[in-house]
């Protein structure tokens, strides 16, 4: 096993070293058919992200977090018939935000996009949450189903806008300490391509009750703050020293909340798979995640627009890789909001 395992961490380590720069130029819309829109609700803040797949993808889905809030998971179970998503919705506003998928398939019957079940074409969306309602002054603003909408109609295949936008809008981070120490989370995404043509891709809003950390150097990116709210705490050191062995992370603040995609070709199981090995992509740049009081939720597409076999293990270890990349992404793309800091903001 361990041999087996060494294998896999070269392939991929050969992968990255050879992998062409553009497509993560570019975020999930590397992968070719894949749209993302975002509408951001700048008065609180608060917003919704679309992944629009139109042309259909193949789609799985991990749920690690103790606190979900999703829509449609259960048909994406292997076990389940309908094959294939439109779209994947994203969004602030806890339970709220997930209205915002009903503006998405309001958008894809305009197009005459869904399942066909012969009287009517049904757009397939399942949808993900995050809580942000305690930033800002109004929690009665929230992203609703003209949001979603909106944010489908914005959708391109373009470069994807980061930081503070769209499910990432009102994303904070490192709030074991409470809510006064947090920082601003955000919105990120990455890819990679490899010479033989394989695309992986991941979007993520991190909302994270933890810290941010940054795989490449093991530092702290953002995240719980020190009491002079100049510097970064390091949660790491904190959970070890014992300082927070008889509390728990701030409840009703959190989850991260994120799609990684390719353009491999995929069953249904596979792509299961493959998004829970990018929730190895979580545990890497976030510490720490999938707590109680994280909905921490990875849906994986497969467009299949590449011919041939995958290689799922390669491509669920590359979603692991870019899905890490794109979550410090979103914090050092992130901008202060509602006073609360981003990463740019501290002295360094």
């Amino acid at each position: 096993m361990r041999t087996a395992a060494l294998a896999l961490s070269l392939v991929v380590a050969s992968a990255a070293a050879g992998a062409q720069t553009g497509a993560a130029n570019r975020g999930l819309t590397a992968v070719e058919g894949v749209l993302v829109g975002h509408h951001t609700l700048t008065e609180r803040p608060t917003g919704c992200t679309v992944v629009l797949v139109e042309a259909g993808a193949v789609a799985g889905v991990d749920v690690r977090g103790g606190a979900p809030g999703t829509k449609e998971t259960d048909l994406l179970d292997p076990v389940n018939s309908v094959q294939q998503v439109h779209a994947i919705a994203l969004a602030g506003g806890s339970a709220f935000g997930l209205d915002t998928a009903t503006g998405v398939m309001r958008y894809l019957e305009e197009r005459n996009i869904g399942y066909d079940v012969r009287v009517a074409k049904v757009p397939i969306v399942p949808a993900a949450i995050l809580i942000d309602l305690w930033v800002g002054t109004n929690p009665k603003i929230r992203p609703n189903a003209d949001c979603g909408h909106a944010a489908a109609k914005s959708a391109t295949s373009g470069p994807v806008p980061e930081g503070s936008v769209g499910a990432g809008a009102g994303a904070t981070v490192g709030k074991w300490g409470g809510n006064k120490r947090a920082m601003k989370g955000g919105l990120g995404s990455a890819a990679i391509q490899l010479p033989s043509g394989l695309v992986v891709s991941a979007l993520v809003a991190v909302n994270a009750a933890g810290d941010v950390i940054d795989p490449a150097t093991s530092r702290v990116v953002a995240g719980m703050r020190t009491e002079d709210g100049r510097g970064l705490a390091d949660v790491r050191s904190l959970l070890r020293g014992g300082t927070f062995d008889r509390s728990e992370p701030e409840p009703g603040v959190n989850t991260t909340i994120g799609v990684v995609a390719t353009n491999a070709r995929l069953t249904k199981a596979q792509a299961t798979k493959v998004a829970q090995m990018a929730h190895d992509g979580f545990a890497r740049a976030i510490v720490p995640s999938h707590t109680p009081g994280d909905g921490d939720t990875i849906f994986a597409l497969a467009t299949g627009r590449r011919d041939g076999e995958a290689n799922v293990s390669l491509v669920g270890a590359l979603a692991a890789d870019v899905m890490a990349e794109a979550i410090v992404r979103a914090v050092r793309e992130a901008t202060s909001v509602a006073g609360i800091p981003a990463a740019r903001d501290l002295v360094k």
